[in-house]
């Protein structure tokens, strides 16, 4: 039986090109490839699957969104951006939560494509492990051969159409300001390790810090949750009360993770911001009743998340990474430090 690969590979084209033309996708394909790849199928006798054909059509009126944690504000906020679109378009969203397990978020889209969803929307951040990026990004090929569309929020590593959120440079600009505060010996809630996003931002803060000639901030990688940011922050109450020496400003690399380390240091007696400083990025709704107003790096989240599934529901030839730009947002959390500061 003659496949859509074997189509792809005579016609010197890659696989999504084929789905394009041979499945109905509403992507535009140039006239030259569309020709190669109908050469193709007639030599060798391919026969269109009639169920990719309808999918890529547009039949099916359900989107899959798949995020790591909907108990997270940050991914509430994004899949309460893409809900809105799909309303307004009459379409029917499923959600799935993979709790930051990859291979979860790889099963999900093996699922997702079996369904015969109209789009698959994916929100959060990619691993690190270029093995499971890999794994991810074929099996989203494979969903896409039957006509199936895809977006993204996160890292644009998945070919994918992306809303990408300007996480280093985000970072950056917060660590700047900060520094433009007065603070000099800074610590840093860093999350897990092999998380990209986590890793971007700190990248991010501690490279800005050094392009201002100051310290490398502490840095303690924990949990990307509350728990984690308490933990993380219980680990450098020492570190915060000593003399001379110890940390004038945390930042927590989501606004979980600071809200967790607010918690921990109210359970030690440190007072913020009188002891020290914290910080987080994202700008979760919840912020708006913590005690004291959590400084932090805000994004649109509800944008992001429309945008994403805007990008996937009207598609075109090349995929697309539309960068998102973080806005500091300094409150009571954070104060000026050093001579000039009030007492």
């Amino acid at each position: 039986m003659v496949t859509l690969e074997d189509v792809a590979r005579h016609a010197g084209v890659s696989l999504a090109t084929a789905s394009r033309v041979l499945n109905g996708s509403t992507r535009q394909v140039g006239a030259s490839l569309r020709a190669k790849v109908e050469l193709a199928a007639t030599q060798l006798g391919y026969r269109p699957n009639v169920a990719a054909q309808a999918l890529a059509r547009g039949a099916g009126n359900v989107i899959g969104l798949v995020v790591h944690d909907l108990v997270d504000p940050y991914f509430a906020a994004i899949a309460d951006g893409a809900m809105r679109v799909a309303e307004s378009r009459g379409l029917v969203v499923m959600v799935g939560t993979t709790h930051r397990d990859p291979e979860r978020e790889i099963a999900y889209v093996s699922t997702l494509n079996a369904q015969r969803v109209c789009a698959v929307l994916l929100a959060g951040s990619r691993t690190a492990d270029p093995h499971v990026t890999r794994r991810l990004r074929e099996e989203l090929d494979r969903y896409r051969e039957g006509g199936g569309r895809v977006a993204c929020v996160g890292q644009d590593l998945l070919d994918a159409d992306t809303v990408v959120p300007g996480n280093a440079e985000g970072a950056a600009e917060l660590a700047r300001t900060l520094a433009g505060l007065g603070h000099r010996r800074f610590a840093v809630l860093a999350g897990p390790a092999g998380l990209v996003t986590a890793r971007d931002r700190v990248a991010g803060f501690a490279g800005a810090l050094a392009g201002l000639g100051l310290p490398a901030p502490r840095l303690v990688h924990g949990p990307f949750d509350r728990d984690g940011g308490y933990t993380a922050a219980a680990g450098l109450a020492d570190g915060i009360t000593a003399p001379d020496e110890g940390v004038t400003c945390v930042f927590a690399v989501n606004d979980v993770m600071a809200v967790g380390a607010l918690a921990a240091f109210r359970d030690r007696g440190i007072r913020v911001p009188q002891d020290v400083s914290v910080a987080g990025f994202d700008d979760i709704a919840t912020l708006r009743d913590l005690v004291p107003a959590l400084s932090t790096v805000r994004l649109p989240l509800q944008d992001m998340g429309a945008r994403a599934l805007e990008l996937a529901l009207d598609p075109v030839e090349e995929a697309r990474a539309e960068l998102v730009t973080g806005e500091v947002v300094l409150r009571e959390s954070t104060r000026r430090v050093g001579p000039q500061a009030p007492g």
